[in-house]
């Protein structure tokens, strides 16, 4: 792994807690340009958590996050040249897409993002009918996003954080929701995004697809720590400690198959 130095994003230390609820207790790690990075581990064990003080929505109550060398606080967030400038190089797709589209029309939807950063209207309608056609996506451009379908909203979210043109693209749970079809289509998305040299770093439960998104994971643990910080496959193969992480059942095991990876019961 290359230095600290040149890591683009650096966590140290960070501590969150919800009321007296620990979420996050002493996570430290750091993420290079160009990384595709999962992070993995069983619900309530801090990643939702973590992507929202990754993209400045919530701020740590101890340690220290840098991007870029800079430390992001709540105070330098609370500057809006500072925010618009971090969140236009950090975009954050939710798990849930309707938390994130509220304009009238899909077309709109992306195009908010420009407009909020102040382009001229020229460069926005580019930059939006850009991202239709790259996530094909036309025929709902004039559409509603709350009248469409679940993997329809993936799409809008996607293109709406895409049209800033995003260093990292963060996604919390995207599979969830997605039938297999959509699924495909995401990891295929994501990997080309990756080989034009975006980060991308996933939170995700989907065991069966995480190694196709990422080269690198992060498990945590029930006490809300880091418990490995490998290879994908090498923490898929370590069933033991995949049910340390309660992510799956002791009975179970794990078996590559020509590079899928699958998850069966003991017989």
């Amino acid at each position: 792994m290359d230095s600290i130095e040149k890591s683009m994003i650096e966590l140290r230390d960070i501590t969150y807690s919800y009321d007296d609820h620990i979420a996050l207790d002493q996570i430290t790690f750091s993420i290079n340009k160009g990384e595709a990075l999962a992070f993995m581990g069983p619900n309530g064990s801090g990643k939702s958590t973590l992507l929202k003080i990754m993209n400045g929505l919530i701020f740590a109550d101890r340690g220290v996050y840098k991007f870029d060398g800079e430390e992001i606080t709540e105070k330098k967030m609370k500057d809006a040249i500072f925010s618009k400038s971090l969140h236009k190089r950090v975009g954050f797709i939710f798990q849930n897409s309707d938390a994130q589209l509220f304009n009238t029309t899909v077309f709109d939807e992306i195009a908010f993002g420009p407009r909020q950063m102040g382009m001229d209207e020229d460069t926005v309608k580019k930059r939006t009918d850009d991202c239709i056609e790259m996530l094909e996506i036309e025929p709902l451009k004039d559409r509603s996003p709350y009248h469409l379908s679940g993997g329809e909203k993936h799409k809008v979210a996607i293109a709406a954080v895409l049209a800033l043109d995003p260093d990292i693209l963060i996604l919390d749970e995207p599979m969830i929701g997605l039938d297999p079809r959509a699924q495909r289509w995401l990891v295929d998305f994501l990997n080309r995004l990756n080989d034009a040299g975006k980060t991308i770093i996933t939170s995700t439960h989907n065991l069966e697809l995480v190694h196709e998104i990422s080269d690198r994971a992060i498990l945590f643990g029930e006490d809300h720590r880091i418990l490995a910080d490998a290879s994908t496959n090498s923490i898929l193969g370590d069933a033991d400690r995949l049910v340390k992480a309660n992510l799956v059942d002791e009975y179970y095991h794990v078996h590559h198959d020509n590079g899928h990876i699958h998850f069966h019961d003991h017989e």
